[in-house]
């Protein structure tokens, strides 16, 4: 009677030592995971960005396509509508923007004599203050500098020219729009048979209730997320657009257009927007107040949108915490580029979303409460417990 009873102690030991060795092994797996994915849509982004970016537009443009299906339209022919309706919008939007952007900064070589003389004050008393720097500090700044224009004059190739740019890059943009856009459509025309075969293939119940819960939450989310935004956005371009109207600014509805869009990427986008109409004001006009102006319209109204407009639309269900869209806004910029940074927010609400319908995983608890730790203060309750 004891070997049965010993074999059946062993048997429970091997089978908890493969658990644990299983679960160790599916940590590591995933850790390893979690590191190289970063690198994999850095590598592959000629196919994760169009691919990524298509999938967020699609979900954003799900309530649309159920607004158009209640109407009893087919689906295909719902998907269609939208994304022509997108594209038209986005064409809109960026010919408002690209085309005075290349007239006006056209100008800017012309428009540095007057740059530098606005800038002159500045300038000024920069080179004033700057006799009372450290000496080593200069030193290093001047070296600094000097290495740098050592470097650039040691570059064999020069940097090729914005046509040329233009010219290499525009066949391979091109291609990357037209793929994004057939995912957008055929993404849409299956909408809604996809979602129903994914609640219906569940098990149970309560698993087709959390999936259908989660496809729901996550279109709600993104879609109200990108809508009101975007709805927050072009107030604030139209805004500001007015206001540079007012003040004299050319071209105020393609300033307005940049503010709307750079405010998509939050904390730095203002940021940009600011610093490109202070440019702008110094290629204007000739009073260096009057040239800050546009800038100082820029910062003014993008406090009370962020602090008063946004908080009181958006509201508590989707706020986000700052330093999470940071973290964000860090890693997408350096994956994805500028358009990582316009990703940022929304990918961020997809994965927490996700997050909170999956579950997270009980890291600590693996390792603390049922690991090595436990383990090891176990110990001596095992040793006393056999020596009493």
């Amino acid at each position: 009677m004891p070997l049965p009873d010993a074999s059946a102690e062993e048997q429970a030991k091997i089978a908890l030592r493969r658990d644990r060795l299983l679960a160790a092994l599916t940590l590591i797996a995933g850790i390893g995971l979690v590191v190289a994915l970063p690198f994999a849509l850095k590598a592959g982004a000629e196919f994760f960005l169009p691919v990524t970016t298509a999938l967020v537009i699609a979900i954003a443009l799900v309530p649309v396509l159920e607004w158009l299906e209640r109407r009893r339209l087919p689906a295909p022919l719902a998907a269609f509508l939208c994304v022509i309706l997108f594209l038209g919008l986005a064409n809109i939007a960026l010919a408002a923007i690209v085309v005075p952007a290349v007239e006006f900064f056209r100008l800017l070589p012309e428009r540095i004599s007057r740059i530098r003389m606005n800038i002159k004050p500045v300038m000024d008393l920069y080179l004033s203050l700057e006799k009372y720097f450290d000496k080593t500090a200069m030193k290093l700044a001047f070296g600094s500098a000097k290495h740098a224009a050592t470097t650039a004059s040691q570059a064999s190739v020069p940097p090729p020219s914005l046509i040329e740019l233009i010219a290499t890059s525009a066949p391979a943009i091109a291609i990357q729009i037209f793929f994004g856009t057939l995912v957008v459509f055929f993404f849409l025309s299956g909408w809604t048979r996809l979602r129903r075969q994914t609640i219906t293939s569940r098990a149970s119940f309560d698993g087709a209730m959390a999936t259908a819960r989660l496809i729901q939450d996550l279109v709600d989310d993104t879609s109200a997320y990108l809508g009101t935004i975007t709805v927050i956005n072009l107030s604030l371009g139209m805004v500001v657009a007015g206001m540079l109207w007012i003040i004299g600014m050319p071209y105020p509805l393609m300033w307005g257009g940049i503010v709307a869009l750079a405010n998509y990427v939050p904390y730095f986008g203002p940021i940009t927007a600011a610093l490109l109409l202070g440019v702008g004001g110094l290629m204007t006009f000739e009073s260096p107040l009057v040239a800050l102006s546009p800038a100082a319209v820029m910062v003014a109204t993008h406090l009370i949108e962020s602090n008063v407009v946004t908080p009181l639309v958006v509201g508590h269900r989707l706020t986000i915490n700052p330093i999470m869209i940071l973290i964000s806004l860090s890693f997408w910029s350096w994956v994805w580029g500028t358009a990582g940074a316009l990703l940022a927010v929304p990918l961020l609400i997809i994965i927490q979303t996700v997050m909170e319908a999956a579950g997270k995983p009980d890291i600590a608890g693996f390792l603390f409460e049922k690991g090595t730790l436990h383990a090891a203060e176990s110990r001596p309750e095992r040793r006393r417990g056999r020596g009493g």
